[in-house]
């Protein structure tokens, strides 16, 4: 007799780890780098900018807990709209709000805005101009649990848009400097967000946060690493440790992907024949790195180029530290693909 091999179907439920640890692991924050951290900053820097703004409001899509503005909603609770899981409510709801002559900070997660809710972002709030602010947590692969939450095309989604502002910004000091800039700004803005305990690193850099502007953190003459959110934690500390081996990387935080900074980008990648290796929490197809190489070629400036991203797939499930190995977003992984292409 003869027997048929079985493929393993995708749709077959997952198998916890024997180690027990998949639950814990799947939720981890970045915290776990052994960095100083700021608890919600996010929160903390909305509340903070709402006690002398009356027009800032809040609201969310029932995830207030999860995206930090429960805080904003304990320190102002007339101000703090709780819409329920109907994001295309919500944001409709905030447009309304934002013609009133309101600030409205709408939360949810990354993947509800920009898969969910684009139409209404699209005609209610980007078409209009409205200055409503879309603050999403969970953006790239900041999560365990698998396509349904690991916002791997945000970016690309969000970028096409016209007339919308996108931010992915780094760690705790650039999210509490961000709130009060983004609110400032006069049209509609996609903002990422981390959670919960958010590492603190660009502070020690004496860094300050501008819509639109791209700053060098670290420099270096044999690579440059052009980074965006998380990444450019893991960019910083990949620098040190390539150092320590007698690479010298620069690192060129790009927290705006849109508008780019084109003029400092070209600038940058155009100085001594240095590798350009583009870093991002984001797929491959669409992002940080895709803007990046139009913007080179449509300068006339041709370096050697490389991408360190997500795939373009579905990603796995499972603990979060193992899934950033996996998919090379980890500092481990960063280095040695950087010493494969040098």
């Amino acid at each position: 007799m003869t027997t048929l091999s079985r493929r393993k179907s995708k749709y077959e439920p997952r198998q916890a780890p024997k180690d027990g640890k998949a639950t814990s692991a799947m939720i981890a924050s970045l915290d776990a780098e052994g960095r100083d951290t700021v608890a919600a900053p996010f929160g903390h820097a909305l509340s903070a900018l709402a006690q002398t703004r009356h027009d800032i409001l809040g609201l969310s899509a029932d995830l207030s807990k999860y995206t930090d503005l429960h805080v904003f909603a304990q320190a102002h609770p007339d101000r703090f709209y709780q819409m329920g899981m109907a994001e295309q409510l919500l944001f409709s709801a905030a447009a309304g709000l934002a013609r009133e002559g309101f600030t409205p900070f709408a939360t949810t997660y990354a993947v509800f805005a920009s898969r969910r809710a684009y139409d209404f972002i699209a005609m209610a709030i980007a078409e209009e101009g409205l200055p409503v602010k879309i603050a999403c947590a969970l953006p790239g692969l900041t999560t365990g649990y698998g396509p349904s939450h690991q916002a791997t095309e945000d970016l690309a989604i969000m970028r096409a848009m016209p007339g919308l502002t996108v931010i992915d910004p780094c760690d705790a000091t650039e999210i509490t400097q961000a709130v009060p800039a983004v609110a400032d700004h006069p049209g509609p803005v996609y903002m990422r967000l981390l959670r919960g305990k958010v590492p603190d690193v660009l502070g020690r850099y004496g860094y300050r946060f501008e819509i639109g502007k791209a700053k060098e953190i670290r420099a270096g003459r044999d690579v440059l690493i052009v980074s965006s959110g998380f990444m450019t934690m893991r960019a910083l500390d990949a620098a040190e440790a390539l150092g320590n081996d007698g690479v010298d990387c620069a690192v060129l935080h790009v927290p705006t992907i849109k508008p780019l900074d084109v003029e400092t980008i070209v600038a940058e990648a155009s100085k001594g024949g240095r590798l350009v290796v583009v870093a991002e929490n984001h797929s491959v197809t669409g992002g940080l790195g895709e803007a990046v190489a139009a913007a080179l070629m449509n300068a006339g400036v041709h370096p050697a180029f490389r991408q360190i991203g997500l795939p373009d797939e579905f990603l796995d499930a499972g603990a979060l530290p193992s899934l950033h190995d996996q998919y090379g977003l980890s500092v481990g992984s960063v280095v040695q693909r950087i010493k494969e292409w040098l």
